[in-house]
């Protein structure tokens, strides 16, 4: 038995989780930036994270061959920002708040946390790219989160 593609959906829909914007540069200096809520923590000892990356995103090439990646986790307020580096632009950092972290990948201004994270294995899986990478640097915030539930955005009410 197969599960149809429209009730896949429905059901992961309901699975609320936090939205990430994934950055990486490249050789040359130029930055990548995507929107992401398959994001996860793999291990505490090494610490590993993992994030899937659709092989049809504009930012695909980049990401496929970084070495190191930054998870932006949003804040409540940042959903422009998750919109944009949703959807395709010519340049996703122009006009924004960020700074770098050590290895040069972009850090936007007040997220809820971030990870700096050097990959250390990809997986093909369907059509996406699995990046697992160890956490090298991190920092957190006191913000509230932004979420992402069944289609749209939602924020946590504590």
């Amino acid at each position: 038995m197969t599960i149809d593609d429209d009730m896949f959906r429905a059901v992961l829909g309901r699975f609320a989780s936090g939205v990430t914007v994934v950055t990486t540069v490249d050789a040359t200096g130029r930055d990548y930036g995507v929107t992401v809520t398959a994001f996860c923590s793999v291990s505490l000892d090494p610490p590993l994270i993992l994030v899937n990356i659709s092989t049809v995103a504009s930012v695909f090439a980049a990401m496929r061959a970084s070495t190191h990646i930054v998870v932006n986790i949003l804040a409540a307020d940042q959903e422009a920002l998750s919109r944009r580096f949703a959807e395709p632009q010519s340049d996703r950092f122009e006009g924004i708040g960020y700074s770098r972290a050590p290895t040069g990948c972009v850090v936007l201004d007040d997220v809820l946390a971030w990870l700096e994270c050097r990959v250390t294995e990809r997986h093909e899986a369907g059509d996406h790219v699995i990046i697992v990478a160890r956490v090298e640097h991190a920092h957190a915030d006191q913000h509230r989160p932004l979420l992402h539930y069944r289609g749209g955005y939602a924020q946590l009410e504590r």
